[in-house]
């Protein structure tokens, strides 16, 4: 294999291309693994077959992957039986009995709060935000598209900023096996160089607060239209009591964070993220399982059926998962990172590695809809690019991550964009046409934070 041929450059590109014109992340991660394994295998259409088959094969040996996968599918399995118990409409009743919203500018910042309090899974957050929120938005005359606004650029940003959750277990999965003298703590410094999630919420509580909005949002009418039929957010009323949410969510959040300090020594930057989320959910499982149990809610039979829906539900979030472990591991070994590290080092101003990385990574989610996909195809060119050009990794890497969150949820394909739509009952289009011009100022803020930041770096 020889590094310095620009044919290293093709399966992350034919990937990319087969994303925006299908729009569709497996297909695109499938096609960028058997193209990878093909050309290193020097054209071999049957060493190409069984290299894709045994590196989809090899991302299950790992223990890191397994627990991510693990955890992953439990997630889906507490989101359902937090809906079916009643947990989140209790949650929803108890709000409204304690009289916490009295203004339209307490009714703006109730999902906003919500969306960055429950920063362990997106889709939870977002449901909860939304339920909570509709009736309120609606008794002040707000519109549902500022609500869709509020909770799609509230619950992904935060959830890649406060990393306790899947989103950090997946990154450091992607971090694995270049050699980072410290994995968790370059993740946890990619806080500090992560502008466009930060602008982003700077934005939505800047909203909220001052009840303003601009662009096409100010043409948005209250109320306009209801939420959709095809949404099962049934629950069981007469049971359902707050704890059945509230308890095995701070559980995750706690006990993630003992675990990470148990497992790193008494340091969480040196924790297992995987390993420390992965008990953590299944506890909370367990937890909810065991409440539900007793109060008579459900019975062992409906417990596994209600778990194994959610399961089914997110096999297709760890399909994706699956391929983009072994896609990023193929382009490891054939050397594309390694290629274009020292391609852009001779050619390309130091200066504008982390805007390229960040509108590659804004392009890509947009056009697939995921950001993980992105993650895993951009983020083994970040790691050696800023190995080799001296730059800090976590610089790098943070770039990558707010592009892909810029364009996951920007994107009208992406799971995000239309949970929020869903879990606000606004139209979609209208959500995304509403929400990209906020999408795209924080965009070229954070772009103009890499410049400088950049300049700094490289003056230092």
């Amino acid at each position: 294999m020889v590094l310095e041929n620009s044919f290293t450059l093709l399966p992350p590109l034919v990937a990319i291309a087969i994303a925006v014109w299908r729009k569709n992340a497996i297909l695109a991660l499938a096609v960028g693994i058997v193209l990878t394994w093909w050309m290193s295998a020097g054209l071999d259409p049957v060493a190409a077959v069984t290299g894709s088959v045994t590196g989809i094969l090899a991302v299950f040996e790992g223990a890191g992957n397994q627990r991510i996968f693990i955890f992953s599918l439990l997630i889906g399995s507490l989101l359902v039986l937090m809906n079916k118990s009643g947990g989140v409409n209790a949650f929803i009743a108890q709000l409204a009995a304690k009289k916490l919203v009295t203004n339209p500018r307490q009714a703006s910042l109730l999902p906003a709060i919500i969306g960055t309090s429950i920063f362990t899974d997106t889709n939870l957050s977002m449901f909860t935000a939304g339920i909570a929120s509709q009736s309120l938005f609606d008794k002040y005359g707000l519109s549902r598209a500022r609500l869709a606004y509020i909770l799609d650029s509230t619950c992904s940003p935060v959830s890649i900023l406060l990393l306790v959750n899947g989103w950090g277990a997946y990154i450091l999965g992607l971090l694995d096996g270049y050699q980072l003298i410290d994995t968790v703590g370059v993740l946890i410094d990619t806080v500090f160089y992560n502008f466009y999630p930060i602008i982003v919420l700077v934005m939505v509580y800047y909203t909220a607060f001052s009840t303003k909005v601009y662009g096409p949002m100010r043409h948005s009418q209250a109320n306009e239209v209801s939420a959709p039929d095809s949404i099962d957010t049934s629950v069981n009323e007469q049971t359902g009591r707050a704890r059945y949410l509230l308890l095995p969510m701070a559980l995750i959040c706690v006990l993630t964070l003992l675990l990470l300090a148990y497992s790193g020594d008494g340091d969480i930057r040196r924790g297992s993220g995987s390993w420390s989320v992965m008990w953590s959910v299944i506890t909370a499982w367990l937890l909810l399982c065991a409440m539900l149990m007793k109060d008579k809610v459900f019975n062992l039979s409906e417990l596994f059926s209600h778990s194994l829906a959610g399961i089914k539900q997110l096999l297709p979030v760890v399909l994706i998962l699956v391929l983009s472990f072994a896609f990023g591991d193929a382009v490891k070994a054939y050397g594309t990172g390694t290629y274009v590290s020292q391609a852009l080092n001779q050619d390309f101003p130091l200066i504008l590695f982390a805007p390229l990385m960040f509108v590659i990574a804004g392009i890509m989610a947009f056009a697939t809809g995921t950001s993980w996909g992105t993650f895993a195809i951009l983020m083994p060119i970040a790691v050696p690019l800023a190995l080799s050009s001296g730059l800090p990794p976590e610089f790098l890497v943070a770039a990558v991550l707010g592009g892909g969150i810029f364009g996951d949820h920007s994107s009208p394909i992406s799971d995000s964009t239309i949970i929020a739509s869903l879990a606000s009952g606004c139209d979609h289009i209208e959500h995304v046409k509403t929400q990209l011009p906020y999408n795209v100022v924080a965009a070229a803020l954070a772009m103009i934070g890499y410049l400088v930041m950049g300049y700094y770096l490289i003056g230092r």
